[in-house]
């Protein structure tokens, strides 16, 4: 599948629906009933029972069993049902979406594109996937990375707070953050220095000779491993990692996607 010009809004849609549909249905599986969770969400979302039936492709019935407790949603009809209220929202010009993306506390424009690999891969994999050379520190060859999260930096470096840096982090720290549009890789190693957790990796693209001595200080001190990649450029990075990601949800099948 070819990768389509980036554009911040496709970006920031794509990871705000995956962060909203993980956190939806989380709420619906973590709840001690379940079928009061499955009728509160789809309120909110202003959809009627029968609406939510339609695009899920069953009756009406089925979706009242469930909110009732007659029947227990399984991992399955979750996803479906989660899905079909996106659905709904994306075509009402996504007005439930935008007020839950403001939770999140990330700007938009940051994002760049944001996934998990369909297999953890070893610092070494990334670093070939990426053009990239190993600036600082050594690492331990048995290290895995679960995913990456690809962000404009001087966006980034502009307007996020530790705790939203965090946000960036996906559902797990092990995993790589790839910023953009550096100049020198100074800011970003700064920006990793104040966060209160670490990336396992930081990858600086942007630089093609120099790379600020302190940036690489700032890595072996936090004892990040840091890459500089020499990918031609952002499009030809996003396309490489995404050769090895995976969705969480599957968006694409339900049309919500626009990566």
């Amino acid at each position: 599948m070819g990768v389509r010009p980036l554009s911040n809004n496709d970006s920031i849609e794509d990871y705000a629906v995956s962060i909203i549909a993980r956190r939806i249905a989380g709420d619906i599986v973590l709840s001690d009933d379940p079928g009061q969770s499955l009728k509160k969400w789809r309120d909110y979302f202003d959809a009627s029972q029968q609406t939510v039936a339609r695009v899920m492709g069953v009756s009406p019935s089925v979706v009242s069993d469930y909110e009732k407790g007659r029947r227990q949603p399984g991992s399955k009809f979750i996803q479906r049902f989660v899905t079909a209220l996106l659905s709904i929202d994306r075509a009402r010009g996504w007005p439930k979406l935008t007020q839950l993306t403001r939770t999140l506390g990330v700007p938009p424009g940051v994002i760049i594109d944001m996934r998990d690999f369909d297999e953890p891969l070893s610092i070494a994999e990334i670093s070939e996937i990426v053009e990239g050379i190993l600036l600082a520190p050594t690492y331990p060859s048995e290290k895995k990375i679960y995913g990456y999260t690809i962000i404009d930096s001087i966006r980034a470096i502009a307007s996020l707070s530790g705790t939203q840096f965090y946000t960036l982090l996906g559902g797990t720290p092990e995993r790589a953050v790839i910023f953009t549009g550096v100049q020198a890789g100074r800011s970003p190693m700064v920006a990793v220095r104040v966060s209160p957790v670490k990336p396992s990796l930081v990858i600086i693209h942007g630089p093609r000779r120099h790379v600020d001595p302190l940036a690489v200080k700032l890595a072996e001190l936090d004892g990040v491993p840091l890459i500089l990649s020499l990918a031609k450029n952002v499009q030809d990075l996003v396309a490489k990692l995404r050769t090895r990601s995976i969705r969480n949800i599957d968006l694409a099948a339900a049309g919500l996607s626009g990566l």
